[in-house]
């Protein structure tokens, strides 16, 4: 088996970043597994949905706004790889991390991989549930700030959540360490 571990939200300005570790099997069974930015949301709902029948072994890990305003990028990355680590049962598997950075160098066997989201099918399932699951929050919270319209932009600095910011200011779930947030606040908002 293979733990698998990527993470999505990292460069939005508002709601949580998110990690996913999943263990696959080298046999398993899901086809179509890819990197989530490559899916469309049909598709990664469905893929998400055959990824929870084939394992049991799926960990998210959530990092708040409130604690990406304290940590920082970087830490906040390393702390939602561990939450969602020990949610799984690692034994002596591989893990792998999408990317350049070895976030979670204490543990044995763990090795980043450029572009494993898209390579390596447990990335890309991890890959696949944290972005569902972080999407689905985020179109929950838009019941609460629907002027936001975070169900459309997920929290990214889109123009549309520029013009919701600087019509209506920040919200508790706003990155506020962010410079493009931060603008927001010298400003009143």
């Amino acid at each position: 088996m293979i733990i698998g571990i990527d993470e999505v939200g990292r460069g939005c300005w508002a709601g949580p970043l998110v990690a996913a570790a999943v263990g696959l099997d080298e046999d398993h069974r899901i086809s179509g597994l890819n990197d989530s930015k490559k899916l469309s949301a049909k598709k990664r709902l469905q893929l998400a949905s055959e990824i929870k029948k084939e394992t049991e072994q799926i960990g998210i890990g959530w990092v708040w706004p409130r604690e990406i305003n304290k940590l920082g990028l970087t830490k906040s990355v390393q702390l939602a790889m561990q939450r969602a680590v020990d949610e799984v049962t690692l034994s002596n598997h591989q893990i792998i991390i999408d990317g350049h950075i070895n976030y979670l160098v204490h543990l044995p066997n763990t090795t980043p991989v450029i572009k494993a989201d898209g390579t390596v099918p447990a990335v890309s399932a991890a890959s696949i549930i944290a972005k569902v699951a972080r999407d689905m929050y985020m179109q929950e919270i838009a019941t609460k700030y629907h002027q936001y319209s975070f169900e459309k932009h997920v929290g990214y600095g889109t123009k549309l959540h520029i013009d919701a910011l600087s019509k209506y200011g920040i919200t508790p779930i706003h990155r506020i360490n962010y410079k493009p947030v931060k603008k927001f606040l010298a400003h009143g908002g």
